[in-house]
């Protein structure tokens, strides 16, 4: 596993608009937040300063969601060719569109987001769940309680029970299934709106990815890759699953002309 990752380092940069030839996402210009850069490669997110208020680490400037829709044709395409919602690609393009800006020797891909999300939570879909224009589940997505049965560590709850409702215990929240102590520490608002909400399937992506990146890894290589999955979840078997969707769905992009 995780020799030779071609998909983390080879789906890390764009050309164009809409959709380029690798079948990597590219944002349409014109939205106020994200645009072609000077080389035509990177997507303009850097536009956007990050700050960190009261309200977590944030894109100050977008304070829409025209910079995540901006990917809207690319997700489209790339949503009948891997199954994953139109929805949930266009949170993972924007997040990976951010690093590849703000972190670029990171190479984060949008295909280890997603396949992180289809393991955490069917990208939002698990229990039956939709998931809706605003980027929430239909419902929101609680885990249970970590309380040392069912295979858990027991956590105390850090937060009153704000997050998940529950005064006693961890437990995890939203799309990429953050626990509300580890959320403190990365929430973020990918809107510029001062909204943190880790339902929100834009905040949880970019919150992900900027956890995935610390301690300045670099993703294209397969043990940074191995040791941000197990930094997200320390089970090898987690991390097999993790990489055959995420290789799965890279491939499932190069078949995009």
């Amino acid at each position: 596993m995780c020799r030779g990752l071609w998909w983390c380092a080879g789906l890390c940069e764009f050309d164009g608009g809409g959709v380029d030839h690798g079948g990597r996402p590219v944002a349409r210009t014109g939205t106020g937040c994200v645009g072609p850069s000077r080389d035509g490669r990177t997507p303009g997110a850097a536009r956007c300063p990050r700050a960190r208020g009261r309200a977590g680490w944030s894109i100050a400037c977008c304070t829409d969601r025209r910079a995540i829709r901006a990917y809207a044709a690319w997700a489209s395409r790339m949503s009948w060719v891997t199954g994953i919602p139109v929805r949930a690609l266009e949170a993972y393009a924007y997040a990976h569109a951010v690093m590849a800006t703000s972190r670029p020797s990171c190479q984060l891909s949008w295909a280890t987001l997603a396949g992180i999300a289809a393991v955490e939570s069917k990208h939002g879909t698990i229990g039956g769940r939709t998931l809706l224009a605003d980027g929430r589940p239909s419902t929101p997505i609680i885990g249970i309680a970590l309380n040392g049965t069912n295979g858990t560590r027991a956590i105390a709850a850090t937060d009153g029970g704000r997050l998940t409702g529950d005064k006693i215990w961890e437990r995890a929240v939203g799309p990429f299934q953050f626990i509300p102590s580890a959320w403190a520490i990365w929430r973020t608002d990918a809107h510029g709106d001062g909204m943190t909400d880790p339902q929100n399937i834009d905040n949880a992506a970019l919150a992900a990815a900027r956890y995935l990146c610390a301690g300045n890894r670099n993703l294209a290589g397969g043990q940074d890759w191995l040791r941000a999955i197990l930094s997200y979840n320390n089970s090898l078997d987690y991390a097999r699953n993790v990489y055959g969707y995420a290789q799965a769905y890279a491939r499932s992009a190069q078949t995009i002309g």
